[in-house]
């Protein structure tokens, strides 16, 4: 199966796929343009939590790159906060973000900090590599059967540094004989399901079909569900997960039908600082993304519109959490 690269560094420039046009145009961006990197988080060119990590990583690395040595201190915090703006919710930014200012103040009086940094943003690359084939193997764990899975947004190679993490142990699974027939939910507002998650499928030759988002639950009625994995952005301390908006309506319908509900992530993603999921700061996306489709208008643009981008599921929902480490079991106790 062909291995995807959703971001990748290469002569002092990134390379990354504008995620906003498939499936329907397959386009790379390239630049070493600390602002495009930006709006691209912004803009969701560039999405997935682990993916937006590494990102940002090699942003602050290329901006501090193209800095006169004089201006590294100011050129790195100016590039520093410009990206924490980018995404409130998703925990591996700041993660990666940090990451990379531990590496500078470390090494600032460094005549070759520059590529002291590139290569810190190279190790934060390659560590969710690693991370995204110990969850897959992981993950192995919760197919007690050859199943029919459901997952929701889109959580694969598109979205990490590696081959993804929800939808990498659903490929995992499905190379083990484990995985029978995949259901992936659309996704409203912006479609991560029915543009991505298919289209990743599509390729890699695992059998599927995407629904509409309310559809989950008459496919759970009809008994066509094993199982339930998605993602994360964050994880609190207590297990509360925050994904992408729709996932909490999931693990409610899990609960009635009594079907597994797991969700897989990096440890990074558990941010150990957030007690409960009341602490995670929810991300407003712009009336826009429900009142057009790819800028064509498909109701009144002056309706009133409430458009969060993630939702959090409380952890007694949660069947499992799975990590590099292993499957957390509730209680959970990060």
């Amino acid at each position: 199966m062909n291995t995807l690269q959703a971001v990748e560094y290469i002569s002092g420039k990134l390379h990354f796929i504008d995620q906003t046009k498939l499936p329907l145009e397959e386009v790379k961006i390239v630049t070493d343009n600390l602002e495009r990197i930006a709006v691209a988080i912004e803009r969701l060119e560039v999405r997935g939590a682990p993916a937006i990590g590494v990102t940002a990583a090699y942003a602050l690395a290329i901006a501090v790159s193209k800095a006169n040595s004089k201006d590294y201190a100011q050129v790195f915090e100016d590039a520093f906060k410009r990206l924490a703006r980018t995404r409130p919710t998703a925990v591996n930014l700041f993660y990666a973000l940090d990451e990379m200012k531990k590496t500078f103040e470390e090494s600032k009086a460094r005549q070759n900090l520059s590529e002291i940094l590139l290569q810190k943003a190279l190790s934060i690359h390659e560590e969710d590599k690693r991370l995204c084939t110990s969850i897959a193997s992981n993950g192995l764990e919760v197919f007690k059967k050859k199943s029919r899975v459901l997952t929701h947004c889109h959580t694969g190679a598109l979205a990490t540094g590696g081959n993804g993490t929800a939808l990498n142990i659903i490929r995992t699974a499905f190379e083990n004989g484990l995985v029978e027939h995949v259901y992936a939910d659309e996704t409203r507002p912006l479609f991560q399901g029915s543009r991505l998650t298919a289209w990743e499928l599509d390729k890699l030759g695992i059998p599927f079909s995407f629904n509409t988002d309310s559809t989950a639950a008459v496919l759970m009625q009809q008994g066509k569900v094993d199982l339930v994995i998605t993602g994360a952005d964050r994880i609190a301390a207590n297990g509360d997960s925050a994904n992408k908006i729709g996932t909490y309506n999931l693990a409610v319908l899990c609960y009635h039908h009594k079907i597994p509900f797991y969700i897989a992530a990096p440890s990074t993603t558990i941010d150990k600082a957030c007690r409960s999921g009341s602490e995670i700061k929810i991300e407003l996306r712009s009336n826009l993304e429900l009142t057009q489709v790819r800028g064509t208008q498909i109701t009144k643009e002056n309706y009133p519109a409430y458009c969060p981008a993630f939702d959090v599921t409380p952890n007694n929902l949660i069947t499992a959490i799975i990590t590099e480490i292993g499957v957390h079991k509730p209680p959970f106790n990060f």
